[in-house]
């Protein structure tokens, strides 16, 4: 007999939710109070146009070069400037909105369009977006991969900003804009540090519809950039161990991973979920990486007379410097 999918997810996290209510992250509620910030960020995404160039949803200011950065003010509400910057390929760069140069209480969005292609369009597809991963509610990108080089829009929204300023600094992450080969080696040891992005419309719209066609199953997908500004590539050794770092999936570190090959996961996937095989390795690969995964697996009793069925995929992309982290769940009783 299957139980009702909603009523065992929540049997399956209750010990965790109670232990983030007795002892939650509260730096972030801190660091408002201490700034006076309104912690009701919003990020205002520039609408796309139908030409299906979005710098033709923008206020385009000008170029900015690695390494530099550039200060001017909002006149309206909401309002998209946008920036064309030059990035090398095999990159990884740093964009943030400061708080040095920019007015208290600012709220902003950050987005990546690109490259340029041959027609002169930046497309419509984000390549990587942040609201308030910065000081207070300004936003910051610390690690956004560039694998083919070209020209890139970086566009900085507020809906609230007419009358304040903003500085916006460009860099690249130490030594990730030099070829390869003047790169060192990682040091020993060194633990690979996580940046969340949103997946696409595509892969949400196949989860959807996979936890549709079963009341008893239910998946996510994650997308994990890194820095890597070294030479050679991580290991899915290091993508394993970064990613079982996060409390929420922790319980899988008592299963022993077993790796596999691209195509090896398409059979550890539910049959509603495998259409998340190819579209994941056609989003995030470059097409010519080794892509590697790491499974873990265990089963577990939710509640009396129910069990469920955990399967973590860590699915390393390391020249694109992306994990995708694919879970999957199943109920029954």
């Amino acid at each position: 007999m299957m139980m009702g999918l909603k009523w065992m997810k929540a049997l399956a996290v209750m010990p965790m939710a109670v232990l983030a209510a007795c002892g939650g992250d509260v730096a972030g509620t801190e660091q408002a109070e201490e700034t006076g910030e309104n912690t009701q960020g919003v990020l205002y995404a520039p609408p796309p146009p139908a030409s299906g160039n979005i710098l033709d949803s923008t206020t385009y200011l000008g170029p900015v070069n690695l390494g530099s950065a550039v200060q001017t003010y909002f006149t309206t509400n909401p309002q998209h400037y946008s920036f064309k910057v030059q990035v090398p390929a095999s990159s990884q760069i740093i964009l943030e909105v400061t708080h040095a140069g920019s007015s208290m209480y600012l709220d902003t969005g950050l987005f990546v369009y690109g490259p340029k292609n041959a027609s002169g369009s930046y497309g419509t597809t984000v390549l990587a977006q942040d609201d308030d991963a910065g000081y207070g509610q300004l936003s910051k990108l610390p690690a956004v991969n560039v694998v083919q080089g070209g020209e890139y829009l970086v566009v900085v929204s507020s809906g609230n900003g007419s009358g304040k300023q903003f500085r916006l600094q460009t860099n690249c992450v130490a030594g990730a804009c030099l070829p390869p080969s003047t790169l060192p080696p990682a040091p020993v040891g060194y633990q690979l540090t996580l940046t969340e992005q949103a997946i696409t419309s595509q892969l949400s719209a196949t989860l959807a519809t996979g936890e549709a066609e079963r009341d008893w199953t239910t998946a996510s997908v994650r997308r994990l950039d890194f820095a890597w500004p070294y030479s050679g590539a991580a290991t899915l050794a290091q993508a394993d161990a970064a990613v079982l770092g996060f409390q929420e999936y922790e319980s899988y570190g008592y299963s022993a991973g077993t790796a596999l090959t691209y195509p090896q996961l398409n059979d550890y996937l539910y049959s509603e979920f495998q259409p998340l095989h190819p579209q994941i390795l056609s989003t995030y690969g470059n097409g010519w990486e080794n892509v590697q995964v790491m499974t873990h697996y265990y089963s577990r009793a939710v509640a009396p007379g129910a069990d469920g069925w955990f399967r973590l995929n860590v699915i390393l992309f390391p020249q694109s410097k992306k994990i995708i982290v694919l879970e999957q769940i199943g109920y029954e009783t």
